[in-house]
C-alpha cells in the first residue's frame, strides 16, 4: 500500500471462472477516491450499457471496497467496507456501509475493491489468501457439511481457513455470508465477520439494506472468505504518519473522556436511543402510527437505556468490543447464553450480536412488541437467515396492520393471527422464509409487492395500502417517525438509495432543535448533509464516531454570518476539520473541509446519473412518499396528535376548525403538507444544481470533471424535461 491505496483491484467472473486483476489508475484516484466511489466506477463500466440491468442478471456485480483512510487503526471507526449491487428491491444502485474485518483484510491482501460477475453452477466459496498469496472458486459437494446458516457457517470457515485453532490465527480470517432466507426473500442481507478474542466467537456486522445478500444468494455465492497476512498498523503507509497518530489521539482521547456522560455508546451502542425517540414522539409504533408507546410516553419504556446496560453487562458473559482493531467507540455488543424461544435452533443457548437501534425499533416497537427478550430472538433469526432487520421490522409491521384493518385474514395468512403484539407470529414468518412456504415468502418479496398482491387478490383499497405501506422506490424505511420533519421527508425522498437515513439524518435538527426553520435552510442541509455523510462511504468510515460523540468544542465555535456579520453557531462540526487533516495525513493530498464535499458531491451526483441509466432517478421517482410519512392517515392517528394537528390548522393554515369534523381537517392538512413537500423538492433540487425534473444539469456534471460521454448520453433527454407526474 502507498498512502491508502494497493492501486490494484480484484475481478471474479462466476460464469467464466475468470480470476483479473486491474488497475487503480490516477484518474479513478482523484474523482472516485476509493469506497462506493470505487464500487460505482467498477460497476458503471462492469455492467450491459445497452439495457437496464436486472438484479438477477449475470452481469449484475456485488462490488466490495474499503477507503484509502480503511483499514487504519490509529483513528476510529476506520474498519469499513462499502458494498454496491443492483438492488432487487428498487432495481437501481444501493449500497451498504459495514463493519467487520473483510473490507481492511481485503486491503491488505493487495486490493482496494473486489468486483464480482456473473453466476457460478453451484455453491462455491471465494478464498482469498493475503498471506501466501492464492486466489481460489472452491465448488461445495453435500459431503462438505457446510452449513446453511450463517452464524454457524461462519464458525465453520473460521476454524476451516484459520492455520490452526489458536486465537491469533481465527483473527485473521473473516467471513462475508448470508443464511437460507435469502434464496427466497428480497429481503436478504450480507454477515461480515470478525473473530473477537473477547468472545472466543465469530461475530459480525450487516450489510443489511436493499437486497445485497439476495443478489449473494442468487450467485450461488456461499461463502467470501479472506486470510490477511500478519497485520502491522503502519501498513496503509500514510504520507504523515505524525500527523495521523497526533489527530487520532486526540479522537480516541475525547470518545474516552465523554462517551461516558453523552450517549454511552462503550456501554449500550445505539441502544441508548430508542427511550430518547420515545421522549420526542419519534420512535416508529405499529407501523409508524405513532410515535411513542401509547400508554407510556414520557416515562420509562421496558427498551430503556438501562434495559440493554443489564442485558449487555460483562459479569453476565456479555460485554462489547470494536468491529475493527483500534475503535474506542466499541460499540458492537452482544448477549451471551440467549436460550432461543422457536425455530430450529429452539431451546439451544446462543450468542446475539446485538441489537442495534434499527433492530429494537423494527421488530420492537413497530410490531408493538415491547419485550426485549422477543426483540433479542428476532435479531438472532434474523442474521443466521440473512435478513435484514430493517425491511423485516417495517415490511412486518405493514402486514400487521393490514390484518387488524381486514384486508388479511387467517385464511389468507395460513391460521398465523398478526395482530400487533404478536412476536411469536411474526417469528414464524421469518421462520417461513428461510424455508421457502408459506405465507411468509409473500412477505418476502417486500411491501412494494405486497401492495400489488393485496389489490389485486385481496381486494385492498390501492390508495389505502400506498398511504400506510411504508417504502419509497421499493426500499422500506428505516426506523424514524417523520410525519411531523419536512426535513427528514426530504431526507428520505430524495435519496439516491431509497428512505434509509445514513444519507440525512436531520430529524432531531428539524424537529427538536429547530435549528433548520425555512425552506432555504432545509434545502441548504438537503445538499451538504447527504455530501458529508457520503464522505464516510467513500473512504472506509465508521459514521458513529461523528455522530454520537459530540465534541464539546462544537458548542464553543461560531462563524461569521456572511450577510448580517452576526456571530452564530457553526454548522460545521468541530470534528469535520479532523476528516479533512486525516484524508490530507494519509493520502499527501492536501484537502479542506470544501474539498471533501466537492469529491463527494461528484459521487453522489454520479449515482444520481447512474440511477437515470437504469431508468429511474427523476423527480417521479423522488415523489409520491407514502402519505403516512407526511402525516396521519387514519382517524386514530390524528387524534393522537390531535392538538398538534388543530393547532397547524389554526395558526399556519388559518382555518377555522370548529365546525369541521376530523376527516375534514384530514384532508385540509394533507393538501398542505403534500404541498409543503413539493415546494421542499424545489428548493433542494435547485440548491444541488439539478433541473426541475431532478437530473444533474450538464453545466454541473462538466464542473465536477465526470462529463464523460456516455453521462452527457444518459443525462441530455432531461436536461428540460419537465415529469409527468
Amino acid at each position: 500500500m502507498n498512502y491508502g491505496y494497493t492501486n490494484r483491484t480484484l475481478y471474479l467472473n462466476l460464469s467464466t471462472n475468470e480470476i483479473k486483476i486491474k488497475e487503480v489508475t490516477k484518474e479513478m484516484r482523484e474523482k472516485f477516491i476509493g469506497g462506493k466511489g470505487f464500487d460505482l466506477w467498477l460497476m458503471w463500466n462492469g455492467l450491459p450499457k445497452d439495457r437496464i440491468v436486472k438484479w438477477n442478471d449475470p452481469e449484475n456485480e456485488i462490488c466490495i471496497a474499503s477507503g484509502p483512510l480503511g483499514a487504519s487503526t490509529f483513528y476510529p471507526g476506520a474498519g469499513k467496507s462499502i458494498v454496491t449491487t443492483i438492488s432487487p428491491l428498487t432495481g437501481i444502485i444501493i449500497d451498504s456501509n459495514v463493519g467487520g474485518y473483510f473490507g481492511p483484510y481485503l486491503k491488505f491482501s493487495g486490493f482496494d475493491a473486489i468486483e464480482i460477475q456473473g453466476k457460478a453452477k453451484s455453491d462455491e466459496i471465494i478464498y482469498i489468501d493475503g498471506q501466501d498469496h492464492i486466489i481460489q472458486l472452491v465448488e461445495l459437494e453435500e459431503s462438505d457439511g457446510i452449513s446453511e446458516f450463517s452464524h454457524t457457517l461462519t464458525q465453520q470457515l473460521t476454524e476451516k481457513y484459520a492455520k490452526d485453532s489458536n486465537q491469533g490465527e481465527k483473527q485473521k480470517v473473516s467471513v462475508v455470508s448470508t443464511g437460507p432466507a435469502a434464496k427466497y426473500s428480497k429481503w436478504g442481507m450480507l454477515n461480515f465477520s470478525w473473530f473477537s478474542r473477547r468472545r472466543k466467537w465469530a461475530s459480525y456486522k450487516q450489510a443489511g439494506r436493499g437486497g445485497i445478500g439476495t443478489v449473494f444468494a442468487n450467485k450461488n455465492i456461499r461463502a467470501l472468505v479472506c486470510r490477511a497476512p500478519k497485520i502491522d498498523a503502519r501498513m496503509n503507509n500514510p504520507a504523515d504518519l505524525q500527523t495521523l497518530q497526533e489527530i487520532g489521539k486526540q479522537h480516541h482521547k475525547e470518545i474516552i473522556d465523554l462517551d461516558p456522560s453523552h450517549n454511552q455508546m462503550r456501554f449500550v451502542g445505539t441502544g441508548y436511543l430508542p427511550d430518547i425517540m420515545n421522549i420526542t414522539d419519534l420512535l416508529p409504533t405499529e407501523n409508524f402510527r405513532f410515535g411513542q408507546h401509547r400508554q407510556i410516553k414520557d416515562k420509562d419504556i421496558p427498551f430503556k437505556r438501562e434495559t440493554w446496560y443489564e442485558l449487555f453487562k460483562e459479569d453476565t458473559g456479555s460485554g462489547a468490543d470494536g468491529c475493527w482493531l483500534g475503535c474506542s467507540v466499541s460499540c458492537s455488543h452482544y448477549k451471551r447464553g440467549y436460550i432461543v424461544k422457536t425455530g430450529p435452533f429452539k431451546g439451544q443457548e446462543v450468542i446475539v450480536d446485538g441489537p442495534e437501534y434499527e433492530t429494537i425499533a423494527g421488530c420492537g416497537s413497530n410490531w408493538g412488541v415491547w419485550d426485549p427478550e422477543w426483540v433479542l430472538e428476532a435479531n438472532f433469526y434474523c442474521d443466521t437467515y440473512g435478513l435484514d432487520t430493517i425491511s423485516v421490522g417495517t415490511g412486518i409491521a405493514f402486514v400487521m396492520e393490514c390484518f387488524e384493518e381486514g384486508i388479511l385474514n387467517k385464511e389468507i395468512t395460513n391460521g398465523l393471527d398478526l395482530n400487533f403484539g404478536n412476536a411469536e407470529a411474526a417469528l414464524e414468518l421469518l421462520h417461513q422464509m428461510a424455508r421457502g412456504e408459506g405465507f411468509g415468502v409473500v412477505i418476502g418479496q417486500g411491501i412494494k409487492e405486497m401492495k400489488r398482491v393485496f389489490t389485486e387478490k385481496y381486494g385492498g383499497d390501492p390508495q389505502f395500502l400506498q398511504d400506510i405501506g411504508m417504502e419509497h422506490k421499493g426500499l422500506e424505511f428505516s426506523e424514524y417517525v417523520t410525519k411531523e420533519s419536512l426535513t427528514q421527508q426530504g431526507g428520505y425522498g430524495f435519496t439516491n438509495k431509497g428512505p434509509q437515513h445514513d444519507e440525512a439524518w436531520l430529524i432531531f435538527e428539524d424537529v427538536v432543535r429547530n435549528s433548520i426553520p425555512t425552506f432555504e435552510d432545509k434545502a441548504a442541509a438537503l445538499r451538504w448533509f447527504p455530501y458529508w455523510r457520503t464522505v464516510f462511504s467513500l473512504l472506509g468510515l465508521c459514521k458513529l464516531p461523528w455522530n454520537d460523540v459530540v465534541s464539546e468544542k462544537n458548542y464553543e465555535l461560531s462563524i461569521k454570518d456572511p450577510e448580517t456579520g452576526e456571530l452564530v453557531q457553526a454548522k460545521i462540526l468541530y470534528h469535520v476539520e479532523w476528516y479533512a487533516q486525516y484524508f490530507s495525513a494519509v493520502t499527501g493530498i492536501y484537502s479542506t473541509i470544501d474539498d471533501l464535499i466537492q469529491m463527494s458531491e461528484r459521487v453522489y451526483t454520479f449515482q444520481r446519473i447512474f440511477n437515470i441509466r437504469q431508468g429511474k432517478g427523476l423527480r417521479e421517482h423522488d415523489s409520491n412518499l407514502p402519505y403516512r410519512a407526511i402525516g396521519p392517515v387514519t382517524k386514530l392517528e390524528y387524534e393522537s396528535r390531535q392538538e398538534r394537528y388543530d393547532t397547524q390548522l389554526k395558526e399556519e393554515l388559518g382555518v377555522d376548525i370548529n365546525n369541521l369534523k376530523t376527516q375534514e381537517k384530514m384532508n385540509i392538512l394533507r393538501n398542505y403538507r403534500e404541498d409543503q413537500y413539493i415546494k421542499l423538492q424545489d428548493a433542494v433540487y435547485k440548491e444541488r444544481g439539478w433541473t426541475y425534473g431532478g437530473c444533474p444539469t450538464i453545466k454541473l456534471v462538466k464542473e465536477l470533471r465526470i462529463n464523460f460521454d456516455d453521462v452527457i448520453e444518459y443525462i441530455k433527454p432531461y436536461q428540460d424535461k419537465e415529469p409527468n407526474l
